[in-house]
């Protein structure tokens, strides 16, 4: 029951943000995006997963949360136990009560989840003007277009055209339902140093985290599919079987 209940607080977080307008006409449809995991035998490109989890932990971490994703998840992107652990330890856990009933810091552990930017929705307002960031663990499933609009979104900051009211302290965004959203450009050319060595672009990185996000957002979305085509085969060579079977035991009658 949680991922739907926090599915829906993704959307609301997101259209009811202080100044942001409700969708208007005008609004263009976030462009479609080629990604690994799309189609029947679609799979996660590890390498765009690991970028866009480095883009997440240097960018997007700073104030929005991740609260249903496990440090361990990670393994299943390609990172090793080592790894994992390494990146949960550099996080400060708050936990308790100890024997004296007193709440205390820790370093995490693989099985925290990830460790939020505020300890509560009014410290996240209050150090944002007024605007909410919404969890991101569902972002690509709640938001129509799904990670198609997570790209489009990061890459489609402007400058306003001539004659259009900005109101104070939002930012103009052509993806964003009403254009006018409370959070800055997140993104810029060359922010993320990537390991692997893959140019830092602007598109590149907002493709990257995207990716990230619909991993994180459906983490068995390749188990769901290889079910899927065992179910598709078992249920070809049965009919095949059937077919056979039928063709043998009623060969005979007239």
């Amino acid at each position: 029951m949680r991922r739907p209940i926090l599915a829906l607080a993704a959307i609301l977080a997101l259209t009811l943000v202080p100044g942001a307008a409700p969708a208007v006409e005008g609004t263009p449809e976030p462009p479609e995006t080629e990604w690994s995991f799309d189609g029947f035998f679609g799979t996660f490109d590890r390498g765009a997963v690991q970028r866009g989890f480095q883009v997440y932990q240097e960018v997007c971490a700073a104030c929005h949360a991740l609260s249903l994703v496990a440090y361990r998840d990670l393994q299943a992107i390609g990172f090793t136990e080592d790894q994992v652990k390494a990146i949960a330890e550099a996080a400060t856990v708050t936990d308790g009560p100890n024997e004296q009933g007193e709440m205390f810091e820790r370093p995490g552990r693989p099985s925290d989840r990830f460790k939020a930017p505020f300890p509560n929705d009014q410290a996240a307002r209050a150090a944002n003007n007024g605007a909410l960031p919404p969890d991101l663990s569902l972002m690509a499933k709640a938001r129509p277009g799904g990670p198609d609009y997570i790209h489009a979104l990061l890459i489609g900051y402007e400058e306003p055209p001539p004659g259009f009211q900005l109101q104070e302290g939002m930012n103009y965004n052509i993806y964003f339902p009403g254009h006018q959203i409370a959070m800055p450009p997140p993104l810029s050319e060359g922010q993320v140093a990537y390991e692997d060595g893959t140019q830092a672009t602007v598109p590149q990185m907002a493709h990257d985290v995207a990716t990230f996000l619909m991993w994180a957002a459906e983490p068995k979305l390749e188990a769901r599919k290889s079910t899927g085509v065992s179910a598709i085969i078992f249920l070809v060579a049965l009919t095949l079987l059937l077919y056979a079977s039928k063709r043998k035991i009623w060969a005979g009658v007239h």
